[in-house]
């Protein structure tokens, strides 16, 4: 590759910008000389002391597409010379393929992250009917989840953190409200249809806002407080005409809401100082182990030991046998803890914005997967309660774009 070498006077360079001397050159034409100029200039160098006088001689051309360089002279004693170097075509066609692979690493994470979401509610969906009981269920999902972590980390397929005394007080109330979170929606997934579930957890959002509101002092904009109006009515609206309608997975569901908000809220509190802040995934991986922590006593507590040959047996009696039902346990917590760790994941790779409308849009094919699977009866009143929720939680998504308008001072 060519290359022309540019003369410029120094004093102009640095005192005042010849900006016009490029807009008559027409890069078309060949290199021609411009202007040259002989001055005295002092100088001063970077620490301060000033250097004699000298005379800097400098002149501008115009080149034919390649790449510029600038020489400085001070009458044959020392010269330096800066060259620019041209960007190859190749470094932009390295750029497009990179963009390609990334967002079809991105496209991949997020069906990945819809498929395990779709198992998930299916097999424990499938394993609640014959077996009620949602504690040991939960506790079960946390032990396998916990025993993917340990893996990864005995591995190092992720890096183990170092937990200080005052991040772990700060993770108890994260893990707490995260339990029992996840353990009010298998409640709930218990008693009533999947897709009636996930419709009520299209609330989130609303108690997002408000918990947001209370406690870290946010105040809602009124496209946001607008966008929750459709999913307040159409949840209602579904609610009233669910077949599977009943208090105690109504309740649950919605008590799921507020635990797993209040869990967002405390997270906020959490990453506020960033340098004692974990990532998500080890932030997320610490929270399961503790929840596994606490989920063990309390499902003895409450439904006392219940994988006992006994019981199996008998859930084996509702129509699955007990290798089925150990296989389905066992899918339903690998695909609990990987599409909670695929989501983070993803939240890592994108803003929490997009990951608002992933969720939202995953939350869909959950509920159209369920009602297909297991040939749940839907009403068109139902059916448009439905909708309605998930696209305020679609347009409450959008409305975290709007940035609000500042008064000018």
């Amino acid at each position: 590759m060519q290359s022309t070498t540019l003369i410029l006077p120094l004093s102009n360079l640095l005192l005042t910008p010849q900006n016009s001397h490029y807009k008559t050159c027409n890069p078309r034409f060949r290199p021609t000389p411009i202007s040259t100029t002989s001055k005295p200039l002092d100088i001063v160098t970077p620490h301060g002391f000033p250097c004699p006088k000298t005379k800097l001689l400098g002149s501008c051309l115009c080149f034919n597409g390649q790449a510029p360089s600038f020489s400085w002279s001070n009458g044959g004693r020392d010269t330096f010379k800066v060259k620019a170097t041209a960007i190859p075509e190749s470094a932009n066609q390295s750029e497009t393929s990179s963009d390609l692979m990334k967002t079809f690493q991105l496209g991949a994470m997020f069906g990945l992250w819809y498929l395990l979401n779709i198992y998930f509610n299916i097999y424990n969906k499938q394993v609640l009917k014959v077996f009620p009981f949602p504690t040991t269920i939960t506790a079960f999902q946390s032990g396998c989840g916990t025993l993917m972590i340990m893996v990864m980390w005995g591995l190092n397929l992720y890096p183990r953190p170092k937990v200080t005394r005052s991040q772990f007080g700060a993770i108890i109330p994260l893990a707490l409200a995260h339990t029992c979170g996840n353990l009010l929606t298998n409640v709930s997934l218990g008693t009533v249809s999947v897709s009636f579930t996930h419709t009520i957890k299209a609330m989130e959002p609303f108690f997002t806002v408000l918990f947001a509101s209370l406690f870290l002092g946010e105040k809602p904009t009124a496209w946001i407080v607008s966008s929750l109006v459709p999913v307040v009515a159409g949840v209602g609206l579904a609610s009233f005409t669910e077949a599977s309608f009943n208090w105690i997975g109504f309740c649950s569901a919605m008590a799921s809401n507020v635990t797993n908000q209040s869990r967002n809220v405390l997270s906020k509190k959490f990453m506020v100082n960033k340098e004692e802040a974990l990532d998500n995934i080890n932030l997320f991986s610490v929270i399961t182990i503790i929840s596994f922590l606490l989920l063990v006593p309390a499902a003895i507590f409450m439904e006392g030991f219940k994988l006992s040959p006994s019981y199996l047996q008998s859930a084996a009696d509702q129509g699955l046998n007990i290798k089925e039902l150990c296989v389905r346990c066992l899918l339903a917590g690998f695909c609990f803890h990987s599409y909670q760790q695929v989501s983070y994941m993803i939240l890592q790779m994108v803003n929490p914005v997009t990951h608002a409308v992933g969720n939202c849009v995953k939350r869909v094919v959950v509920i159209v997967s369920s009602v297909i699977f297991f040939q749940t009866p839907v009403s068109p009143i139902n059916s448009l309660g439905t909708a309605l929720a998930l696209a305020g939680v679609f347009l409450y998504s959008r409305a975290k774009r709007i940035k609000p308008k500042t008064k000018a001072v």
